[in-house]
């Protein structure tokens, strides 16, 4: 279990989307954030005062080779397990959301307690999906199943149906759903936090290139702050179901660069 600070935050992507339940296209994502925050219109400084562009400790690890569906878990697992070894704490690019199950599985091994922060619409925690237990409305059953966090508090939920409301009694989750939106005080958290950020968390009229679309979400400003404002180590995390082909003039690709400087810098910031 990992016990001292460690030294670098890698990005890694993941271009997967075999478990999308609607639309591909997320796969795409991974490079073409990467187009914006290299050639586009971003410096590279965050809002905290970290400069990624100067930073020794920020480095760009690739994308995980997945061949098939069928070792999906293995793959992203492997890789998140050989990276977290060298002492590297990882900001993972999807991808569909599925991905986010792997990656805390190699998490749990090397953190005795995590936190999970979790943006989103849905609560993805059906325990299977047209069929599919991997499905991307589902990683967050396997995550409660298999014990990976020690908590799971999830933010801008507003799709919630009887299943998943039973899910989240048995899993004994924290859901702040939007309608009870702004929060009643600041989230506090006693462990390192682990962020899964699902862009369809954020408004579409912020967000439009996703394919969940789900009015009534948070503003792009109210998810920085909530990155801002967490006060324990962030020492992963992923930004998942942002799809390029849904996109419009690449608003959603500016919004994921950015969210990936604010994350990437709070997350260098705890090192």
């Amino acid at each position: 279990m990992v016990e001292n600070p460690v030294g670098k935050v890698a990005l890694l992507g993941v271009p997967f989307d075999d478990n999308s339940s609607f639309e591909r296209g997320a796969a795409l994502a991974p490079n073409k954030i990467r187009d914006v925050l290299n050639h586009g219109s971003l410096n590279g400084a965050t809002e905290l005062g970290v400069n990624l562009r100067e930073s020794k400790q920020w480095l760009d690890a690739g994308d995980v080779d997945i061949s098939s569906s069928d070792n999906f878990i293995d793959k992203i697992e492997q890789r998140c397990d050989q990276l977290l070894a060298q002492n590297t704490r990882l900001l993972t690019l999807g991808g569909d959301h599925s991905i986010s199950y792997p990656i805390l599985k190699s998490y749990r091994k090397f953190f005795d307690k995590i936190t999970i922060l979790h943006i989103d619409a849905h609560s993805d925690l059906y325990d299977s999906f047209k069929g599919n237990r991997y499905s991307n409305a589902c990683p967050f059953a396997r995550v409660m199943e298999d014990g990976l966090c020690d908590r799971l508090v999830q933010v801008g939920i507003r799709t919630l149906n009887l299943h998943q409301n039973e899910q989240i009694e048995k899993f004994k989750v924290e859901s702040l759903e939007m309608r009870h939106w702004p929060l009643a005080q600041p989230l506090v958290f006693q462990h390192p936090v682990y962020l899964s950020l699902d862009i369809d968390g954020i408004d579409p009229a912020f967000a439009p290139g996703v394919s969940h679309r789900e009015p009534g979400g948070l503003t792009s400003r109210e998810v920085i702050h909530l990155i801002h404002q967490i006060n324990t180590p962030l020492v992963g995390a992923d930004i998942v179901e942002f799809n390029p082909n849904k996109d419009i003039d690449n608003m959603t690709a500016q919004l994921a660069a950015k969210l990936v400087k604010e994350v990437a810098g709070k997350m260098l910031m705890g090192l």
